[in-house]
């Protein structure tokens, strides 16, 4: 009788740290994918714009000034807004003309970008240039092709 329950401590003892381990794995596992789903994509955003810079030739891209966006940022409140000056860098000419033909496309889709975003989730700088990140490939998906290469704030307010 002594022997059993000698038995049953052993084995209990041994299920303590069985469990234990598994629940440590798990966590370690948990952590991996939480840092390769969050933490690693804002590195892989940032890189569109300096990988299409190799592609475009320097001496044809051209600058066009959008208008002002004066946009009410998602917040719970209602009171916080964004006013946002873009000027869109484009590979060619023609890339232009087709920016500034779909002007209405354009506003349309800047501005429910900038309203589905909130204070928070602009107030880092990394924020700002994953917001430049957004806005090019939006656009991008507008004209159709990778023309548009980089986009910059010259104008920039949240209040």
């Amino acid at each position: 009788m002594i022997e059993e329950g000698k038995e049953t401590k052993k084995k209990s003892g041994k299920m303590k740290w069985i469990i234990m381990l598994l629940i440590l794995l798990l966590l370690g596992g948990g952590g991996y994918f939480a840092y390769t789903t969050y933490f690693q994509k804002s590195t892989e955003t940032a890189e569109p714009q300096d990988a299409q810079l190799e592609e475009v030739d320097p001496s044809d891209s051209q600058v066009v000034t959008l208008p002002s966006f004066l946009v009410n940022l998602s917040d719970p409140l209602g009171r916080r807004y964004i006013k946002l000056t873009l000027d869109v860098e484009v590979a060619s000419p023609e890339a232009a003309q087709v920016l500034e033909s779909a002007s209405a496309k354009v506003r349309d889709a800047v501005i429910l970008l900038l309203s589905s975003k909130s204070y928070a989730d602009l107030a880092s700088l990394e924020s700002k240039i994953l917001l430049k990140n957004e806005l090019v490939t939006r656009l991008n998906q507008i004209i159709g092709s990778s023309k548009v290469v980089r986009v910059y704030f010259t104008e920039l307010v949240i209040q």
